[in-house]
């Protein structure tokens, strides 16, 4: 069976870039649903008018509970995979087509775009940071993953849901990986290029020490066999 596609854009408080995202998005994929997750701005309105189809949740649950709602929805419309992409503008369009390609090649793995990092522009905390998980990802499912906290990946939706996640928030993307590789799913990754503003631009939701503890909680509970 040949794949199909959609685009699953979550996105909090993103009224500044989802336009620009939704557009370029557009030029590679005909389906982009954008999660608007308890947005205080208008992202919602703006990615309607932009051509996504839009769904809200209100409050904001998580990146978790966003994804989720979104392979639900790629299931009952009968979309076999879909593309994550962050609505601050980070991952470039152009990076796209070599996602699709390798999820065609390989329609069970879920297709991670490892970040070609420079390390001029990235901070050094955000990389010890990335090391870190990308160790304790590979202590708990036996495997080596060069970047486990890229969010930009292709899933096949069915069978990603059918693991049964139960992360709500950003430990979502590291309890995934973990357990479809312990389900017998492969992991792909494909390196990409990605953009950096500068500091003094950049939006991020992802706080460091919260975020970092769920992560850290999810990890340990499932080497454990407790989560």
């Amino acid at each position: 069976m040949i794949p199909t596609f959609a685009a699953i854009i979550p996105a909090l408080n993103c009224a500044a870039t989802i336009a620009d995202v939704a557009r370029d998005t557009r030029g590679k994929l005909d389906t982009i649903l954008v999660i608007d997750d308890g947005s205080a701005d208008k992202t919602g309105e703006i990615a309607s008018r932009a051509g996504a189809t839009v769904l809200r949740n209100d409050p904001n649950l998580g990146k978790g509970v966003s994804l989720r709602r979104g392979f639900e929805w790629c299931v009952e419309n009968g979309i076999s995979h879909a593309i994550t992409i962050d609505g601050d503008g980070q991952h470039l369009s152009s990076q796209i087509p070599p996602l699709l390609k390798c999820a065609t090649e390989n329609p069970r793995a879920i297709v991670i775009g490892e970040r070609v990092f420079d390390e001029s522009i990235v901070a050094e905390k955000n990389l010890l940071g990335n090391r870190i998980a990308n160790r304790w990802v590979e202590i708990a499912c036996n495997e080596s993953i060069p970047d486990t906290q890229s969010g930009f990946r292709v899933y096949p939706t069915a069978e990603t849901l059918n693991l049964s996640t139960r992360a709500n928030r950003f430990a979502f993307e590291t309890e995934v990986l973990i357990r479809g590789v312990r389900a017998g799913m492969n992991i792909r990754s494909v390196p990409t290029e990605a953009y950096y503003p500068p500091a003094d631009e950049r939006q991020s939701h992802y706080r460091p020490f919260v975020d970092s503890v769920r992560i850290i909680v999810v990890v340990i509970g499932l080497i454990l066999r407790i989560y």
